[in-house]
């Protein structure tokens, strides 16, 4: 029987970003201390956690010496280097483990795994050298986007093939000059996908404890622009069969995966109906942050029972709900209009990450609205966005107006 790590007990998080910092307030709210660990200071998670100690991810002393200061270690984001994950595993549990961030951190790896466990993907080949993308394209065709094995997010490390001509610049982009030509037998750097016409784009939060017990959230909708998360509607409203699909490929990823945690399946809905796996993140996940307002039990205190050992709890929606992602955006010349946001309606919530230095594209914060319907929520999540970003926007036309 897996030991209970009771309240009192110390967290430890490797990783200081939002993530962190709403794993931190769910995890002190069930009187656990939190510590995390990040080569940086004053932090979003670091700003509300008990201990924030700076350090490289590769100064596996110094993750050691972090470990035996906590009682069990999870992680915010899957690019903690897989040995920074053994070091401490040598004094504490690790959860999700290693194993998973070795597959779930790079593209080719992760393809590997969701094809081989017979879960439905993109078509897709491994890319190891400029030299492989003519036979990849012959193979899937055009359009396609080619990403890096590692190290992507938001669609940093892809870029989008119209034509087979494109091939090597595409390459020199995304991998840069030095890997172009790729020797033989060398490992993949890249994959390359078939562009999916896709109807929606959806995700399910799930989360596994260590009796091998999953509970799964109801798939999310969720819209992108700029590839960059902009608007997540819960639940997805969608067909029974679909969302039960994507629920039970979840399950079978939590299970296949031996993840003790939580982890999210981003997913597309084809335009024929189908579900495709696009991405997995062993973590919480920016569409489920609508959970911590709208579901019986947040993602962030799921991960806390499964890091814990503790059972886990209830994850049905209480309401629909939406989210819209605040980027640094809105603080174009100035100050956001907090007061108008909050006067769009009652049912409006706001989270903001801590962070100084709004830029354009840094995820500042998001905005929750709850109402009976998803569209409803939607709606009103809008408003509040646009309410709150008018000023950047008034100030950005007066300019151009000026300049005209």
């Amino acid at each position: 029987m897996t030991r209970i790590i009771a309240p009192g007990s110390t967290l430890g998080v490797l990783g200081s970003g939002q993530l962190g910092r709403m794993f931190a307030i769910a995890a002190r709210r069930m009187g656990y201390r939190v510590a995390v660990y990040s080569p940086e200071d004053d932090t979003p998670a670091g700003q509300v956690a008990d201990l924030e100690i700076s350090g490289p991810y590769d100064d596996l002393d110094r993750i050691r010496v972090f470990a035996k200061s906590v009682q069990a270690i999870t992680f915010e984001f899957e690019n903690v280097p897989v040995e920074a994950a053994m070091a401490a595993a040598q004094f504490v549990p690790v959860r999700p483990d290693g194993a998973v961030l070795h597959v779930t951190q790079n593209r080719v790896r992760e393809k590997r795994f969701l094809s081989q466990a017979g879960i439905p993907v993109a078509p897709f080949r491994e890319i190891a050298g400029a030299a492989d993308l003519p036979a990849a394209l012959a193979a899937i065709g055009t359009p396609a986007i080619l990403k890096t094995a590692g190290f992507g997010y938001d669609g940093k490390g892809q870029v989008r093939i119209e034509r087979a001509d494109d091939a090597a610049a595409a390459f020199a982009a995304v991998i840069g000059p030095t890997g172009v030509r790729g020797a033989a037998g060398a490992a993949p750097v890249a994959v390359l996908e078939k562009l999916v016409d896709f109807r929606h784009e959806l995700s399910v939060v799930g989360a596994r404890g260590t009796d091998g017990h999953v509970a799964c959230y109801p798939p999310l909708r969720n819209e992108h622009r700029r590839h960059i998360l902009d608007v997540t509607v819960a639940p997805a409203e969608l067909e029974a069969t679909v969302m039960q699909q994507a629920v039970d490929i979840t399950r079978a990823v939590l299970e296949t995966l031996h993840v003790v945690g939580v982890l999210c399946v981003e997913f597309f809905l084809t335009a024929d109906g189908a579900l495709l796996v696009n991405e997995l993140a062993p973590r919480p996940h920016n569409s489920g942050h609508v959970t911590f307002d709208n579901a019986v039990t947040s993602q962030f205190e799921q991960q806390v029972r499964a890091v814990s050992g503790l059972p886990l709890g209830d994850p049905r929606l209480l309401c629909a709900a939406a989210m819209a992602n605040l980027l640094g955006d809105c603080w174009d010349d100035g100050e956001p209009d907090w007061a108008a946001a909050l006067a769009t309606s009652p049912a409006v919530k706001l989270h903001l990450y801590g962070k100084a230095q709004p830029r354009p594209g840094r995820k500042m914060g998001h905005l929750t609205a709850l109402a009976r319907e998803g569209a409803e929520a939607e709606r009103l999540v809008r408003a509040a966005r646009d309410a709150l970003c008018a000023p950047a926007r008034d100030r950005r036309a007066r300019v151009a107006r000026a300049r005209a």
